[in-house]
């Protein structure tokens, strides 16, 4: 008999194949139960909402306060729905009441581009050609074609503007009860498990000195319920809402995306530590009018925002030693004129013209004036003199003596022009101006206060400068066209 054919051989396969057949029987009956339990099972049902418990309300009151002692947080909004809908992507400082946001989506329209805003004083730098997605805008924003822009308070982006700032407060907001606030669910987002609660938005409340503006409902209107995602430590990850004229807003923040932010140069540029003048600093400014007329002119750059919607650029020269300056002047608003703008001991003059006979260069960057300086129907300044008057005042003044009310501040270190300067802050009885000073004692920038709240800026680069001849010929007061 073969050794293969062994009766302990055949004991063995047939205790295999009763194995076998014992795991195929259970898999088959693992699997039925497995099929009717799916059938039958359905999931717990959600809790239901209910009304806050103590510290969830603690939490909601506090929320604005934790926006606030947290200082920033990056953003991203969603405003409107559909083919309206306008996506803003950035950061929000809530300690300085600053938005630095990147304008996108398929309804942003006109307001596509970078924008940002202080406290009331918003810029834009309009960008149509930007891709419709939106992008976290640069950290070091661009330096040009930033201009002053008005929104209608309640339309447009005003309400979505005014609420991310709203976000915070100084104190405590009441808590609230009697139903007007609820628990409505668990979540989770990426930074961890949330309560998500519903509330109505804050009310206005009177901030303390220094403190941003709270959302009011003069300001951003109410439209339905609005819901928070609110974490144990009471910091707020998710808000959505409904904004009158606008529609539905969701505002996703990002707890740990938080850089330092820098303002362009319209909203007062970058954050400094403001101190008393060293003795350096006080010489190089108490030197300053001599050496300015030492260096007997300069080439200028003008950038001003200077009233509502209104946003000039200029070029041309100023005299230190003869005390005149001459000036291109472009209105974005009206890019085929130019103003021509001349000072001199006499007070100052304009003119107007098209922009091709005025200087030319384009509305962003005009050309300097004509030589000679054209003759026509210059008029003079009255006694009510505008931003753009005292800002070329300003910089023609600066080689005289300054009367100044109170000690002047050192607002922070700078550049300008690849060199480094001290920006230095006074007032005068007519203007809050800043000099930018470089170590060697030379004036590189001269900054103004405009109306709106904005900064205007004449860039100075010194040279030789063409000699202005006589003063124009001034139409008659009783002719001049008022202004």
């Amino acid at each position: 008999m073969d050794a293969n054919d062994s009766p302990g051989r055949s004991r063995a396969s047939r205790r295999r194949r009763t194995v076998l057949l014992l795991l195929a029987l259970t898999a088959v009956t693992s699997a039925t139960a497995l099929v009717i339990g799916l059938l039958s099972w359905a999931p717990d049902p959600p809790a239901p909402a209910r009304p806050l418990t103590v510290p969830e309300a603690e939490r909601l009151a506090a929320m604005r306060v934790t926006n606030l002692r947290d200082l920033r947080a990056g953003v991203h909004v969603t405003a409107g729905a559909g083919a309206s809908r306008t996506d803003l992507v950035g950061w929000v400082d809530w300690s300085r009441a600053l938005l630095y946001l990147d304008v996108g989506g398929p309804g942003a329209g006109a307001e596509r581009g970078l924008l940002q805003r202080a406290g009331p004083v918003l810029v834009t730098r309009p960008d149509p050609a930007a891709v419709p997605t939106p992008a976290a805008p640069p950290l070091v924003p661009p330096a040009d074609r930033w201009r002053l822009r008005h929104l209608t308070p309640g339309a447009g982006l005003a309400p979505v503007l005014d609420l991310l700032l709203g976000l915070a407060a100084d104190r405590p907001d009441p808590a609230l009860d009697g139903g007007d606030a609820r628990w409505v669910a668990s979540d989770v987002v990426a930074a961890g498990p949330v309560d998500v609660l519903q509330a109505p938005l804050p009310t206005a409340s009177p901030p303390a000195a220094g403190s941003p503006a709270p959302v009011s409902t003069a300001a951003t209107g109410r439209d339905g319920p609005t819901s928070y995602w609110l974490d144990r430590d009471g910091r707020l990850h998710k808000l959505v809402t409904r904004l009158p004229g606008v529609g539905p807003v969701t505002v996703l923040l990002n707890r740990v995306d938080r850089p330092t932010l820098r303002p362009v140069d319209a909203l007062g540029g970058r954050p400094g530590l403001p101190r008393a003048l060293t003795d350096a600093e006080q010489r190089r400014l108490d030197r300053l009018p001599a050496r300015l007329r030492g260096q007997r002119g300069a080439t200028l750059t003008l950038t001003a925002p200077v009233g509502t919607d209104t946003n000039l650029r200029g070029a041309g020269w100023l005299s230190w030693a003869a005390g005149t300056a001459y000036v291109a002047v472009a209105d974005l608003g009206v890019p085929d004129r130019r103003t021509l703008l001349r000072r001199d001991a006499g007070g100052l003059y304009r003119t107007d013209l098209p922009a091709e006979t005025g200087g030319g260069g384009t509305a962003e960057s005009p050309g300097r004036p004509p030589f000679p300086v054209p003759a026509g129907s210059w008029r003079p300044t009255r006694s009510a003199r505008d931003d753009l008057d005292l800002l070329v005042d300003a910089a023609v003044a600066a080689a005289g003596p300054v009367r100044q009310s109170g000690a002047a501040v050192r607002v922070r270190e700078d550049l300008a022009a690849g060199r480094t300067v001290d920006v230095v802050e006074l007032r005068t009885a007519d203007a809050r101006l800043r000099y930018w000073i470089d170590r060697d004692g030379s004036l590189r920038r001269v900054e103004l206060r405009t109306a709106p709240g904005a900064w205007a800026q004449v860039d100075l680069s010194p040279t030789v400068v063409p000699r202005l001849g006589p003063p124009p010929r001034a139409t008659p007061p009783s002719s001049a066209p008022r202004r």
